[in-house]
């Protein structure tokens, strides 16, 4: 018997014909499958880019509902639309009554402030009592820190009238003070 020297890089079992044919062809599959998926590509940028298949992907289609959530998270505008959700459900977050005296006007997100103008100054007295209360719930609402201040607004003055005479460029009785 022969004694089988430790040489340079032999085989470990000998391979008879069927398994060297099972290795080839196992070897030759995986080349088409490489060759194909590389074809299937430069096919596909052809025409214009992934056409959809019977399997649910990226691309199909969705809800109305689901799509604008997708955009609003991707974008990073959640804070924005829950405080835009707040100024259209304002009525139920601070009561009919209140709601119908006050209006939310803006939200600036860097500060977390919330303006609201109110129609008269006794409204715009009473929402600043009320204010640290609608804080609280508006941040229960949309969650701790949205809404830092509540700045309220009273009732805009009287639009200037300005006569038939007057000086080109002037701003009405108020610019000859200073």
């Amino acid at each position: 018997m022969s004694e089988e020297q430790p040489g340079p890089a032999q085989p470990s079992p000998e391979l008879s014909g069927v398994d060297l044919a099972r290795q080839a062809l196992v070897a030759a599959k995986e080349q088409a499958r490489a060759r194909g998926a590389a074809a299937q590509q430069k096919k596909q940028a052809r025409r214009g880019g992934l056409r959809s298949g019977a399997r649910a992907d990226g691309r199909d289609p969705l809800p109305l509902g689901a799509a604008i959530n997708r955009l609003i998270t991707e974008r990073g505008w959640e804070t924005p639309a829950a405080v835009g959700g707040v100024m259209g459900r304002w009525p139920q977050l601070v009561g009919p009554e209140v709601a119908q005296h006050c209006e939310p006007q803006k939200y600036d997100e860097d500060a977390r402030v919330l303006t609201v103008q109110c129609d008269s100054t006794a409204w715009a007295t009473q929402l600043r009592l009320l204010a640290p209360t609608l804080v609280a719930r508006l941040n229960e609402d949309l969650g701790h820190g949205t809404v830092k201040v509540i700045k309220v607004l009273g009732p805009g003055g009287p639009a200037r009238r300005y006569g038939s005479l007057r000086a080109p460029g002037s701003k009405g009785p108020g610019d000859t003070y200073g």
